[in-house]
Formats: structure tokens, sequence, C-alpha cells
């Protein structure tokens, strides 16, 4: 991996585009910043004496996913920023964030526009579902900081920065492989919706990889269909009845939580309760627990170092601590903006006390090993925002092919394949053939 997450991270954009019809209403922002003041002498936008003030810009309303969104991500930021102010915060300022706005799924760019034309903040968190407004702030030459699902608004744009680098939809994923074999299985089928090409391409992605890999495994595709309804609107017991009738041992999906909620309980009603199902983006606890045994022994992927993971000498601890403080709990998207605020710090420091803009861009392209302090796979942002391909995927890629998977056990996910220190699995991304994935831990 670490394509965190891109596959099915990329899905929650074919699934904005389904429900952007249904975006009809207004957001609103709070906490309007102050005029900008200086830093080093200068003017910087959003820098006063005593502050550095950021924008939060995402999907709270219309979320077609239903999920802890905007709010998640921006808990995840307060909390680091309440962590370092804790410690003095930043070339004797604190970090702030003074705006925070719902795009309402279909105004992102509409709200870039005015984060931009106010020129009160020096930077901006972003998650939103559909990332219109993102050039906006790579023109204006603000630093940005998001949920690392945009590819196509991330790659080249070297003052646009995800909790991970831009995701590569063509590469093989070896995880698809490794999670059949965990699971003890051959005949895996690979299911998608139908609305665009990203899902088609995810499922692509699933096939190829399996295919590739298939000589040395044993393992084939026996169904594949990326024509699904959006949503699953007309149920999929025709599709889990053509599973069955081609004995499919695992479904490895690019659905969302609530599709793959809507196929596990169409494999039970059909007597395939057992049969274990990859996820690509279900690691919320909350919803697993709420949904009974409907998962159980199913496999999920993870775009860091998972919460079940010892903390060891990584900022997990940390994280726990703080994202407490704020109210908050452990959550995939309160961790994303953990990694942001931390991604967003360091390059400040990095900068030196006279920071701009442009300094602080400059100086993040030059960290080369970023973990966030152990939390995720190794970032080279002097090279990775660039475009992998499965033609070349390490001119631009990560210097080891990751994953952390966990198994849903009892309602509670459990850590496979690496162990709770060494949690992620690895491969050298220079030799494609099927290989035992090393378990790896960073930091």
């Amino acid at each position: 991996m670490k394509r965190h997450g891109r596959r099915l991270r990329c899905l929650a954009i074919l699934l904005a585009v389904g429900a952007l019809a249904a975006a009809c209403s207004n957001s609103s922002d709070s906490n309007t910043a102050a005029p900008a003041s200086s830093a080093g002498g200068g003017a910087v936008p959003g820098v006063t004496n005593a502050e550095i003030r950021f924008s939060v810009l995402g999907t709270r309303t219309n979320n077609p996913l239903g999920t802890c969104l905007l709010d998640c991500f921006s808990q995840g930021i307060k909390a680091y920023f309440d962590y370092r102010n804790s410690e003095g915060g930043v070339h004797g300022r604190k970090l702030v964030v003074a705006r925070e706005l719902d795009d309402a799924l279909g105004q992102n760019q509409q709200k870039a526009i005015e984060i931009v034309s106010a020129k009160d903040t020096f930077a901006t968190f972003s998650a939103p579902q559909l990332a219109s407004g993102w050039q906006n702030f790579a023109d204006a030459g603000i630093p940005l900081y998001g949920w690392d699902i945009h590819p196509a608004q991330m790659i080249g744009r070297k003052s646009i920065f995800g909790n991970a680098a831009p995701p590569c939809l063509d590469c093989m994923d070896r995880t698809f492989t490794y999670v059949a074999e965990l699971a003890g299985t051959k005949r895996i089928a690979a299911l998608g919706y139908g609305v665009s090409d990203n899902s088609k391409q995810c499922v692509t992605q699933i096939t190829d990889t399996i295919e590739r890999y298939g000589a040395a495994t044993d393992q084939e595709i026996v169904y594949k269909n990326d024509t699904l309804a959006f949503g699953l609107s007309n149920g999929v017991g025709p599709e889990v009845a053509a599973m069955k009738r081609a004995d499919a041992q695992l479904v490895i999906t690019c659905l969302d939580l609530n599709g793959m909620k809507t196929l596990a309980q169409e494999l039970e009603r059909q007597g395939m309760g057992d049969v274990p199902m990859y996820h690509l983006n279900t690691y919320n606890q909350k919803f697993v627990e709420e949904a009974g045994a409907l998962f159980e022994g199913d496999y999920v992927s993870v775009g860091f170092r998972p919460f079940e993971a010892d903390p060891a000498d990584t900022a997990m601890a940390t994280f726990k601590k703080w994202i407490g403080k704020v109210g908050g709990r452990p959550d995939e998207m309160a961790m994303y903006g953990w990694i942001n605020a931390d991604l967003a710090y360091q390059g400040i420091l990095k900068a030196g006390p006279a920071f701009t803009q442009a300094s602080v861009i400059d100086a993040t392209n030059h960290l080369t090993d970023y973990t966030a302090d152990g939390l995720t796979v190794p970032v080279d942002w002097s090279r990775q925002h660039g475009q992998r391909s499965k033609a070349d995927p390490v001119t631009n890629g990560y210097k080891l092919d990751c994953r952390a998977l966990v198994r849903v056990r009892g309602g509670k996910f459990e850590i496979v394949g690496g162990t709770k220190d060494k949690p992620f699995v690895c491969w050298p991304p220079k030799d494609t053939t099927w290989s035992e994935p090393k378990p790896t831990s960073f930091g």
C-alpha cells in the first residue's frame, strides 16, 4: 500500500458524484478570523504576533456516506493544536482553527473562493467529498492539507499535501491476494458500483491483482460485477445468488459502508454468512459494533497504524490522550485530521521563525521520510506529488508498499498479518513477484 485507502477512499468521490444532485443545503461559517498580521516583518495572511490561524473546509451536510466527516476531521486538527499549544505552539505562536466551513457537498469551490478572498487564514485543512475548490488554493499559493481521496487534485500540485501521498488507482495491490491467503480461500468475487469509471477501475484493480499472482497462489476470480446500482437501491439478491453458484469463497468490494451492510445481510439471507468479505473502508468501530455479528470474520484495511496496535514509540498514545480531551474518540477521520495538522506544524517548524506560505510549502516538500511520528508509512514529499502508475509504481511511489489489516472478532477489530508491535505488512515495490509480506513498524 500505502496507496492509503486509495481505491475505496476514491470510492467516496464517486459516491459524492452520485449524490450531488441532492445537495441543496447552504453552509455557514463559524469563528470568522481577524485580519492577518505579520511574521518575520512581512505581512503573512492569518499570522499575528500571537497566533497562526487556519481554515477547515469539508463536507457535513449532504454527506452521501452518512459518516462523521468534517466534524471528526476537525476534532483531530483541534486535538493536535491543543497538544502543541500546551507546549508553547510553534515559533512563539498558538495554532488556531479560526474558520470552519461546511461545503454541503456541492459548494466546495464557492467556499474555497471565500477563504482565498478573505486572506485572513494562513492555510486550509480540507476533507470534502468533492474537491472542486482545491485548485483555487493551489493557484493562490496557499498550503492545503487534505484527505487523500482526491488524486486528480493532488498530483503535480506541490502546495497540496494529504494524510498520505496521492493514491495510485491502477497499481497492483498485493493485499487482495494476501487477504485471500489469510482467509484460506482461492475463489474470489469482486463487486463495484457502475456509476463511474472510478468504481470500475477499483474492480479492475482487484481482478488484475488476483490474476497477476494466480499462478503462484492458485487464486482466481470466479465472479465480477462492476455495474451495481448506486447505494444498492435495487438490492443485491441476484448478484449474491450468482456468487453462490460460482462457489465464491471471499468477496472483495468497491462499496461504501452502507453498501457493505446491505451485501452482508443478503449473504446471510442466502446462507453465505460465513463467506468473509474484504472491506476497503469500514474501519469504523461504532458501525461494526452496531451491526452485531454481521461482519464477523471479515477483513478491513487501515490507512495508518491501527488503534489496536501497541503505541510503542509512536504518537498513538498522544493522539488518544488529546482526542479524548476535545471530546472525541479514536476515529479514522480524526486521525487524518491529526496527521494533516502535524504535517502543517512540521512544515512551519522547519521553515523557521520568519516563515511565509511559500517557505512552509518549500520546507514541507523537503520532508523525505515523513511518518507523523510513526503513525503512517513514510512519505517522501520531495517526489511523491508525482503520478504513480501500473507501469511505473516506483519513481513517485513509496519506498515500501504497506498496509495494515484488521479482522472483526466479537464486534472488535484485531490485527492480522502483522503484529501488535509491527502492524504494517510490507512488500518491496521494485520486486513485483509474489512473496510473503514483512511485518513492519515505523517511527
